[in-house]
């Protein structure tokens, strides 16, 4: 497997968590450099770590993962959308957005869900990347930096259009958390 096709791969599984990483921009009241590299790092660390552990465990449970994979992203992702759906709709009741701490959006166990959630494709990865004769180390590090980067830049770009559209997004990331878990659920069950 040749570098290009490599970050190929890399590109197409750091999508999902770059839309998630956006709706995290857009989601926030303000932005600070911690809250983007946290996003930055976990995102791309557990873009990697999760084909690594695919590449170790394999031939033993891959097939009960795989068969699994897509609703379990799906569950998790529509949770959370669900979540943030239901916390816009009391804001319109109230009237007012509930006041939240600097970094409500950037909480750190709302990540690790959504990092998590964005990268059980990437499970699915690491069962296939032995077969593809593709270099570990390599492989690894082209998926997590380029997950890191794109999802940086998600988050960035998020917030620029957030502040443009108003403080009401909330909604607007939850259906988008909700429409990536349905596109995942429907790619898989279609595939089959």
């Amino acid at each position: 497997m040749t570098f290009g096709a490599i970050l190929l791969l890399s590109v197409g599984l750091a999508m999902d968590a770059t839309a998630v990483a956006a709706a995290r921009g857009m989601a926030a009241r303000t932005l600070r450099l911690r809250h983007v590299l946290s996003v930055s790092l976990l995102f791309g660390g557990f873009q990697a770590l999760m084909p690594w552990i695919g590449w170790l465990v394999g031939a033993r449970i891959g097939p009960l993962i795989q068969a699994w994979d897509h609703w379990i992203a799906f569950t998790l992702l529509s949770a959370i959308g669900g979540k943030m759906l239901w916390e816009a709709r009391l804001e319109h009741d109230a009237g007012a957005k509930p006041a939240l701490s600097v970094d409500e959006s950037f909480r750190i166990q709302l990540l690790l869900v959504l990092a998590l959630a964005t990268s059980i494709d990437a499970l699915a990865v690491g069962f296939t990347l032995p077969m593809l004769n593709a270099p570990f180390v390599s492989s690894l590090l082209t998926i997590g930096v380029t997950t890191a980067g794109l999802s940086a830049l998600g988050v960035l770009a998020g917030r620029r259009f957030g502040s443009a559209l108003g403080q009401r997004l909330d909604a607007f990331g939850g259906i988008v958390l909700i429409g990536l878990g349905l596109k995942i659920l429907v790619e898989h069950l279609s595939a089959v």
